[in-house]
């Protein structure tokens, strides 16, 4: 059976395109060495499209040496997605992070041309980039989280307002990005208000979340089969923590070889409630193929919902594929079923979800 072409979609406009970068070269690597025909498009931070070479990688090395895609890494191309036109492969892949790439709209993109891709469609990828509304969401649902306030674009900060409803310390988010950039925990006042100026550098709008105290943070992967059901992977401790005592950009990707317990020893039925609580909002969030969800493990042994991330880091140091392979998927499994799951929807679109 012959295998599908792919065009891995990477780089993007966010302040994620270094993690983007590393992860779209993987998992282009991974597919070439399963056998199949892999075309790469860079996506520049001003939005250009630039086809690179096969041989062009990149890895995150340093903080002074942060991969990035720019318009003379490669040849400059005009990608046509219109009805009639010839597809640029049988696949796209986005693995994109962040604004313009994770949050639908590159999706949106590729619904207008009806071309099957990897990951979850435009509401989901939408929802789940946006913490406000994927919390809002799952608070009607009842599912289990932390306490939260969101400072909407435009609106001045009530600090006094914003401790009395979450106490200290809070950590303090772009609402619509990741890889822990522009994050901070506020453990005052005046941190709370140099953490939202430090927030609204990515993101407009902010939010807010109480934080976990002595909590454990563990994450887990799910992937669909083909017959739609979903494999969880056991749920891995985080044990990397930066300066600040959270798991930090630095943490995640720079300063800890083995950032993560992929066996943690956990109190009886607590496996079982992670990954009951993935499987729950992976449905409910309308995710598709893939995802991660993070959780903190409470003093009080219940599991809460941190997050869910349609197209999570697939860099070496990631999670989500060390997961796997302690669950007996291999990184080039995960890219292989990831492609034969889009594939599988032949003529794109809503119609063939």
């Amino acid at each position: 059976m012959t295998k599908p072409t792919v065009a891995v979609f990477f780089g993007g406009r966010s302040v994620e395109q270094p993690v983007s970068c590393a992860s779209g070269s993987g998992v282009a690597n991974a597919l070439r060495e399963r056998g199949f025909d892999v075309t790469t498009i860079g996506i520049t931070r001003s939005g250009e499209w630039v086809e690179l070479s096969p041989d062009v990688a990149f890895a995150i090395e340093s903080p002074e040496a942060l991969p990035e895609v720019t318009a003379e890494a490669g040849k400059a191309v005009a990608v046509d997605l219109g009805p009639g036109a010839q597809p640029i492969a049988d696949v796209l892949f986005p693995v994109l992070h962040g604004p313009f790439g994770e949050d639908g709209t590159i999706q949106g993109l590729f619904e207008m041309a009806g071309a099957p891709y990897v990951g979850s469609g435009v509401l989901s990828s939408s929802l789940c980039m946006d913490k406000e509304f994927s919390k809002r969401l799952l608070a009607a649902e009842g599912v289990p989280q932390g306490a939260f306030d969101v400072l909407k674009a435009g609106d001045e900060l009530d600090a006094e307002a914003v401790i009395g409803k979450l106490g200290l310390p809070i950590f303090v988010k772009p609402a619509r990005a990741g890889s822990s950039l522009g994050i901070s925990k506020a453990k005052s006042g005046a941190e709370l208000i140099e953490a939202v100026a430090k927030a609204r550098e990515v993101d407009d709008k902010v939010v807010f979340e109480a934080a976990f105290e002595n909590a454990r943070e563990i994450e887990m992967g799910v992937v669909e089969t083909l017959d739609g059901d979903l494999e969880i992977t056991f749920p891995l401790e985080v044990l990397a923590k930066g300066e600040d005592g959270w798991f930090d950009f630095e943490a995640k990707y720079l300063d800890n070889p083995e950032p993560f317990n992929l066996h943690p020893d956990y109190p009886e039925g607590v496996a079982e409630q992670a990954q009951e609580l993935a499987r729950k909002v992976f449905r409910l969030l309308d995710c598709r193929d893939l995802a991660r969800v993070d959780c903190f493990l409470g003093e009080d042994g219940v599991v809460y919902l941190n997050e869910v991330n349609t197209m999570p880091g697939m860099t070496p140091m990631s999670g989500v594929p060390q997961a796997f392979a302690a669950y007996g998927i291999s990184y080039g499994e995960l890219v292989e079923r990831l492609v034969t799951l889009a594939a599988a929807r032949v003529g794109g679109g809503r119609d063939a979800e």
